[in-house]
C-alpha cells in the first residue's frame, strides 16, 4: 500500500474521532485498508479498541457499517432497535445514515474490527445529537 494511501486512511480515521459526543479518551483506532470500490464509494476497514468504560459517541455514516467484536464485550445502541449486548465472536450491521453508539461493557475493554462502505464524497462519520 502506498504511503499516500496510508496517510489518507489515517487522516480519515483520525477525523472520525471528531464525531464523538462524549470524550473518546483512550480509544485507539488503527486503520487497516482503504479501497475505492464500488464506483462512487470507498470501503474502509479498521480496528477500534475501547478501554473499560470507553464510548465512541453518537454518530452516523454515509453508508453501511459492519463489524465483528474480536475481544471483550460491548453495548451497541442503534436508533430504532433495542440495545445489543455483544461479546467476542458476535457481529453487527448498521444501515446507512442511522444514528448509533458503542461502549465497552462488562467492566473490561473491547476490540472491534469494522468495515464501512460509504459515499466517497462525504466524511466517514458525522456527529449526532
Amino acid at each position: 500500500m502506498t504511503n499516500k494511501l496510508w496517510i489518507a486512511l489515517a487522516v480519515t480515521l483520525a477525523a472520525s474521532a471528531a464525531y464523538a459526543q462524549q470524550p473518546t479518551s483512550g480509544i485507539k483506532r488503527t486503520p487497516l485498508q482503504k479501497v475505492e470500490f464500488p464506483d462512487g464509494y470507498v470501503t474502509v476497514s479498521g480496528l477500534a479498541e475501547l478501554p473499560a468504560g470507553g464510548r465512541i459517541g453518537r454518530h452516523t455514516h454515509p453508508g453501511i457499517e459492519t463489524g465483528y467484536l474480536l475481544e471483550g464485550e460491548a453495548l451497541m445502541s442503534i436508533d430504532g432497535q433495542p440495545d445489543k449486548h455483544l461479546k467476542a465472536g458476535d457481529s453487527y450491521s448498521i444501515p446507512a445514515g442511522v444514528v448509533h453508539d458503542a461502549a465497552a461493557h462488562g467492566g473490561g475493554a473491547a476490540k472491534v474490527m469494522a468495515v464501512w462502505v460509504v459515499d466517497k464524497t462525504k466524511p466517514l462519520a458525522t456527529p449526532a445529537p
